[in-house]
């Protein structure tokens, strides 16, 4: 059976819309999450709802971890069978060592594979797929769009409102006296994946309303008359992400924004509550 010339692989931290669930070249290779001693495959053992019941019972907050070189050489492998080569998505480098680990994967099964790192997540990733598999739908080769879309990559703008300052704290994503003054004030903190795939805080906000306002605000700075679409993405509270939708839209009429879930293995970090607004140019 002759083999298809190529797949499209991210991992567990892309915002995976139904669009691509069901396109038949991609795939995605799931991290990990501990409780303690207890580990779960993101999206296959546990699902974002659930992630958030655990979390409140649990004793301590959870960590994630990236697929093994092992098991990225194994998923390789089977994808090997029916495909020529992949080209490859990960999350920012700088964030994770999920490329790294994926990148020797693909050395130990002799798989033939492109690597990309988006220096962002969620839709950071997303943004990119879709950008590639139209330009190879156009008949862009491999190098081409490997080229386009490292130029791509580190220009999302990206607005995150953390849901719970504790768990990114515990997390490891924030120095002690950044969560203490962040605790003591009462701060709502915005964060940001930079054009080198680092997370920045960049704003404190003392209430949820002013929070939600200046992610209003970002966008509308940025759109002016273009209309772009843009994602808005939540941890677990879809009520507070239609409000901001509708200011949104209000503001931008005409505007598409489209509403996704955080994943599990973001979740772990930012929490329940988090909102982010991202959108290429």
């Amino acid at each position: 059976m002759d083999k298809k010339p190529l797949a499209w692989i991210v991992d567990s931290t892309a915002y995976i819309p139904e669009a691509l669930q069901i396109h038949p070249d991609f795939f995605s290779v799931p991290l990990n999450i501990h409780f303690g001693e207890k580990q779960f495959v993101d999206g296959i053992d546990l699902e974002p709802p659930q992630l958030y019941t655990k979390i409140k019972a649990a004793e301590e907050f959870p960590k994630t971890s990236q697929p093994s070189a092992g098991e990225f050489s194994e998923r390789f492998k089977e994808i090997a069978k029916d495909y020529e080569q992949a080209i490859a998505i990960h999350v920012s480098a700088k964030l994770s060592g999920t490329l790294a680990s994926s990148t020797a994967g693909a050395d130990i099964a002799g798989f033939p594979v492109t690597f990309i790192d988006s220096k962002a997540l969620s839709y950071g990733i997303t943004g990119l797929i879709e950008r590639g598999m139209e330009m190879v739908e156009s008949g862009a080769s491999v190098p081409e769009v490997k080229e386009q879309l490292e130029k791509m990559a580190g220009t999302l703008h990206n607005y995150i409102l953390i849901g719970q300052l504790e768990q990114l704290y515990k997390g490891g994503r924030m120095s002690g006296v950044q969560f203490f003054l962040g605790s003591l004030l009462k701060v709502k903190p915005i964060v940001q994946i930079s054009s080198e795939g680092e997370l920045l805080a960049i704003e404190k906000v003392r209430s949820e309303k002013k929070a939600l306002q200046y992610l209003v605000d970002k966008v509308a700075e940025s759109q002016h008359e273009r209309k772009k679409k843009i994602y808005l993405m939540h941890g677990n509270v879809m009520e507070q992400a239609l409000q901001l939708k509708k200011q949104i839209t209000d503001q931008l009429p005409g505007l598409e924004v489209e509403i996704g879930d955080v994943s599990s293995t973001l979740a772990v970090h930012a929490g329940e509550g988090t909102l982010a607004v991202l959108w290429f140019d």
